[in-house]
């Protein structure tokens, strides 16, 4: 069995139900380049969950993926970065982001 390394991050939605359900529309057909931007870079897993407008996002990756790597993918992606700003319309920096900063990763704080 091989072994996935966890990531765990968070993300606010715009408060605005219209744009939440949008943000979920978008979701259920992410566009092909996107998807395989994700599994080009060595994610294996990836899910996101909701709540009112806060957003959970867990990825698990194998041995071949790198924060380094993957910002260097997608910047260098037109599609993706496409889909970055089109996402922007419906994301709302965490209040402790800098800067052009999205997702936060998470601290594991507790397991079982």
């Amino acid at each position: 069995m091989k072994y996935l390394k966890r990531h765990c991050f968070a993300l606010d939605l715009v408060d605005d139900a219209k744009l939440i359900a949008e943000y979920k529309k978008y979701h259920k057909q992410i566009w092909p380049e996107i998807t395989a931007s994700i599994v080009d870079s060595g994610i294996e897993v990836l899910e996101i969950y909701c709540v009112v407008n806060r957003l959970f996002m867990i990825m698990e990756v194998n041995d071949t993926f790198s924060f380094e790597k993957k910002s260097k993918m997608d910047a260098n992606n037109p599609k993706v970065q496409e889909w970055e700003t089109l996402m922007w319309n419906y994301q709302k920096a965490l209040p402790t982001a800098k800067a052009n900063e999205k997702w936060l990763l998470m601290e594991k704080i507790y397991q079982l």
